[in-house]
């Protein structure tokens, strides 16, 4: 498993949004210079978020971003694949492995995937504040 940049970005902006959460919306621009990533860049970031519907977005003088949700409420897993997709180690968890049938390995990438997924369920936005 290989967390990207995106996965990173994303878990980076929801933990700015839950630091800086007083109900009104935070520019981009702000969130930008805290987090040290580019606005440019940050964009496809908030764009994934707010398409899972993870952050509320709002255009205009006071247009910006919030959360959706309390920090308690969000886990790791749901924001990094979000943003990235599948965390899925290996590609032929993707249900469409010719092989399967035979593989006798995909038992186990598939307990490693088990592994993975509840220890990034298992951790929240407000886990990640304390």
């Amino acid at each position: 498993m290989f967390i990207a940049t995106k996965g990173r970005n994303a878990l980076k902006v929801m933990l700015d949004l839950a630091q800086h959460n007083d109900g009104s919306n935070i520019p981009l621009a702000d969130i930008s210079e805290r987090v040290k990533e580019s606005q440019k860049y940050l964009e496809a970031t908030v764009s994934a978020l707010s398409a899972a519907g993870l952050i509320l977005s709002a255009r205009g003088k006071l247009g910006g971003y919030k959360l959706a949700r309390s920090a308690d409420e969000y886990t790791v897993a749901e924001i990094i694949t979000a943003a990235e997709g599948s965390l899925a180690p290996v590609s032929c968890l993707d249900g469409k492995c010719e092989n399967a049938c035979n593989c006798l390995t995909l038992p186990l990438w598939k307990e490693l995937d088990e592994v993975i997924m509840n220890f990034l369920n298992s951790k929240t936005l407000a886990d990640l504040l304390k």
